[in-house]
């Protein structure tokens, strides 16, 4: 069986993100839940975002940015997604290989235009979005570049791109492909309302084709459906060989085998955007993994890259991770 020669493969949407500072009554007055995920289509995607104030524009999706984070604590990545061959879809094109992260799928040349997030942050860093899939929604088992997926260390599959049956099918696929070659598959639930939807074939997902799954406490306890963590910390344990589960300022629980580590949030002067922050620790937990850390420093990296990306405006990293985690 071969090395693998790239330690994160990551799957998801290839989206733009487009991000802005808006008011609580701004929130309310589009009909939004503050800090929700939200599908839209083409027109809402214009109407809300000719509303919005001054925005951030960056290549982004959430299965993207954590390759990027990979890229950024020194390691090896590539990603797998959908765009068209548009502005913004060069526009990805360009900024995915510009962070030092692998993408080999080709610009879709029909179709809908590539996707975009509206993220809304208000003061208190919490982030409200509005997702147009476009492109990305068509992602299938064609695009899964099975040479690629052989080759990675981590398959790291985006929960926010499960939506689309063509994608359900792509994910069982990948996975089976990265299990052949001896690989660990990953999965992020990627927020509460995703697993509203699709609880019963996340829970499938975990028992039949995930290794390790990432999630934040609000998402576990609704996967599960309890309100108590530490009864949807036994019940993953049941389900899954890995589980690293995030808690805000709280930090986060890993649980492996029969055993449980806690590890304290990094310190961070002012919470500024909280984008990404789930992004940058399942990057540094892997990237940990990836070069045979314990567990405690795997989850210290992890905590480490997060705390840096809420630290500013803007999902993905502003300095080197790598020089952060240097000292460790």
């Amino acid at each position: 069986m071969l090395e693998p020669t790239i330690d994160v493969v990551g799957i998801g949407n290839a989206l733009v993100d487009v991000i802005s500072h808006e008011t609580p009554e701004f929130i309310a007055e589009q009909g939004l839940i503050p800090g929700s995920m939200n599908l839209i289509d083409e027109e809402r995607r214009e109407s809300l975002y000719g509303s919005m104030g001054v925005a951030i524009e960056a290549s982004g999706g959430s299965g993207a940015n954590t390759t990027v984070g990979v890229a950024s604590l020194g390691g090896s990545s590539h990603y797998l997604g959908r765009v068209r061959d548009d502005q913004l879809g060069e526009v990805f094109n360009h900024d995915i290989h510009a962070a030092g992260v692998g993408y080999s799928n080709a610009l879709a040349t029909d179709g809908p235009p590539t996707g975009c997030c509206l993220i809304l942050v208000t003061e208190d860093g919490q982030r409200t979005m509005n997702t147009y899939l476009g492109a990305s929604s068509l992602f299938g088992v064609a695009d899964v570049d099975e040479d690629v997926v052989r080759s990675g260390r981590y398959l790291y599959l985006e929960g926010y791109l499960f939506d689309p049956p063509a994608a359900q099918e792509a994910f069982r696929h990948a996975a089976d492909v990265a299990h052949d070659a001896g690989r660990t598959v990953a999965l992020t639930l990627s927020d509460s309302f995703c697993v509203d939807r699709h609880r019963a074939d996340f829970r499938r997902l975990l028992e039949t084709h995930v290794d390790l799954l990432f999630a934040n406490q609000d998402e576990l306890c609704s996967l599960y459906e309890v309100d108590d963590l530490e009864i949807a910390l036994k019940a993953v344990r049941e389900d899954c060989a890995m589980a690293a589960v995030t808690r805000s300022e709280k930090g986060s629980v890993i649980i492996a085998g029969g055993g449980r580590i806690d590890v304290p949030a990094a310190p961070v002067a002012k919470v500024i955007d909280t984008t990404g922050a789930g992004d940058m620790y399942a990057a540094g937990f892997m990237f940990g993994l990836a070069r045979g850390r314990d567990l405690a420093t795997c989850g210290r990296f992890a905590s480490i890259a997060a705390a840096e990306v809420i630290s500013h405006v803007g999902p993905r990293p502003a300095v080197r991770l790598a020089d952060l985690i240097a000292e460790i």
